[in-house]
């Protein structure tokens, strides 16, 4: 059984998401703490909750959602993991930064890429990958079949969808995505977004205005 924590970070608000389950193991998704008061929140619930941080996962790389990467490795030697049709956008971050004068400290590489599909494990849960580009080149989602719940980033929030007018965007296919590859899992499955409040997959079927 596993547990979901979310830290909303950054001035744009982006959900940093703790994943763990009873073995202490947890995956740090998204890190997109910015100041010393957003990194001390991870790292004292990481503490306090005797967790061991054993993976680091991006859904992609958009600044907003790597800001923390650089920390999670000086804290947790971790490296981050993401599909490697995101590099391109990691590599226009330091632009990005200078443009938007939000401080950057370069992310680590990978070690390893993640493929489009496929399980990644850690203590007792498994995700599964979902390929859903169109807000971003190759943007990731991490669905944990066994607590029916799904990590999502920023392709599907409640009540909209990913921006679509950044580079490497496409909105035809996000839609695409989202019909395909989020509408086929359970009603039930709560969707835990990149911004915002969590959803569920039912719901935005029904609400959703972009469908």
């Amino acid at each position: 059984m596993a547990t979901i924590q979310v830290f909303p970070n950054n001035p744009y608000q982006e959900n940093t998401y703790l994943l763990f389950d009873t073995t202490g193991e947890c995956a740090i998704i998204d890190p997109g703490m910015y100041t010393a008061a957003e990194q001390n929140a991870v790292v004292n619930f990481i503490k306090n909750n005797n967790l061991k941080p054993v993976l680091l996962l991006n859904t992609h790389c958009h600044i907003d959602h790597v800001l923390g990467n650089k920390f999670v490795f000086d804290q947790y030697g971790l490296k981050p993991q993401f599909h490697e049709g995101e590099l391109i956008v990691l590599q226009a971050v330091p632009v990005w930064a200078q443009q938007t004068g939000l401080r950057y400290e370069l992310s680590p590489l990978p070690d390893t890429y993640l493929p489009e599909t496929g399980n990644i494990q850690f203590g007792e849960t498994t995700l599964q990958l979902i390929f859903a580009p169109g807000h971003s080149p190759a943007h990731l989602c991490f669905y944990d079949v066994a607590d029916n719940l799904l990590v999502g980033g920023d392709v599907l929030f409640r009540g909209s969808i990913g921006r679509t007018d950044l580079p490497g965007g496409n909105h035809n296919q996000l839609l695409q995505n989202i019909e395909e590859k989020l509408f086929t899992l359970p009603d039930t499955c709560r969707v835990y977004p990149g911004h915002g409040p969590d959803t569920t997959i039912g719901y935005e079927k029904q609400h959703n205005p972009f469908f």
